[in-house]
C-alpha cells in the first residue's frame, strides 16, 4: 500500500466541485490549515464548470459534490473521464445513502468521505487518494463491497443504462416505481414538484420508456425498489 505521505512531498493540487459557494469557502479555510500538504487550486458550482476548470488546472486530486442541480458528481466524472484526465477523484457529499456512494464510485471515484469530516482528516484523505489508496468515511466502504459482490440482491455492476440516471433521479425512479405520487416524493426528498417532473421526464428520455408503469417495472428488473 502506498504510504500516505506518497514520495512527492510537495502539496497536492486540488479542485473543489460543490454548488454551495459558502460550503466551498468552508472547505477552502480548513484546507488551508494543511498547505503545506494540499493546495486547492481551483473551484466550480456546477458540471459545465468543473469540466472546463479541471482541464484548465489539472488537479491531481478533484474533491466532488454527489448532488448537482445539472447532473452530479457522476455527470462530471463521465463527461472529465472522456476527455482523458489523469485527476483521481473523492465525492465529499452530505449524503451517506448506499445508492449515492455506489453510483458515483461505479463512475470512476476513488473514494467517499460525507462532509462531516474534520479538515484535518480531508487533508489526510486527499494524499491518501493522490497515492493510490481508496479511502471512505466508515461504515461506507461496507455498501461498494456488497454492490459489486456476486449473488442474490446485490446491485447489478456495468448496466449501460442505469449508469445514465444521475443518483437524484435513481433517487425519484425509485420512489415513484415504490408508488408514491409526485407531491410524496417532493416532500420525501425536499424538492418541487416540479423538480421531480423534471427528473421523471429526463429518466423517461434516458430510458426510453414511456409512463410511469414500464419505468416501475423497468427499476423492479435492476433491484432498484
Amino acid at each position: 500500500m502506498t504510504s500516505p505521505e506518497g514520495d512527492d512531498q510537495r502539496p497536492v493540487r486540488v479542485f473543489l466541485v460543490d454548488d454551495h459557494a459558502l460550503f466551498r469557502a468552508g472547505v477552502r479555510a480548513e484546507l488551508a490549515a494543511a498547505a503545506d500538504r494540499v493546495e486547492v487550486v481551483g473551484e466550480a458550482g456546477s458540471v459545465a464548470e468543473a469540466v472546463a476548470g479541471i482541464g484548465h488546472w489539472a488537479p491531481e486530486v478533484v474533491l466532488l459534490d454527489v448532488h448537482m442541480p445539472d447532473g452530479g458528481g457522476a455527470e462530471v466524472l463521465r463527461r472529465v473521464k472522456a476527455g482523458e484526465s489523469a485527476a483521481v477523484f473523492l465525492a465529499l457529499s452530505v449524503s451517506d445513502a448506499a445508492e449515492d456512494v455506489i453510483a458515483v464510485i461505479r463512475a470512476g471515484a476513488r473514494g467517499y468521505v460525507t462532509k462531516t469530516i474534520s479538515g484535518r482528516e480531508l487533508a489526510d484523505a486527499v494524499v491518501r487518494v493522490r497515492g493510490g489508496d481508496a479511502v471512505f468515511s466508515p461504515r461506507l466502504a461496507g455498501f461498494v463491497l456488497d454492490a459489486f459482490a456476486e449473488g442474490p440482491g446485490s446491485t447489478p455492476v456495468g448496466d449501460p443504462e442505469l449508469d445514465l440516471l444521475t443518483p437524484r433521479e435513481r433517487d425519484v425512479l425509485r420512489l415513484l416505481a415504490r408508488g408514491y405520487a409526485y407531491k410524496e416524493i417532493a416532500a420525501e426528498l425536499y424538492i418541487s414538484v416540479k423538480t421531480v417532473e423534471t427528473h421523471v421526464s429526463s429518466v423517461l428520455r434516458k430510458t426510453q420508456l414511456s409512463n410511469r408503469y414500464e419505468l416501475s417495472r423497468w427499476a423492479t428488473d435492476r433491484r432498484l425498489v
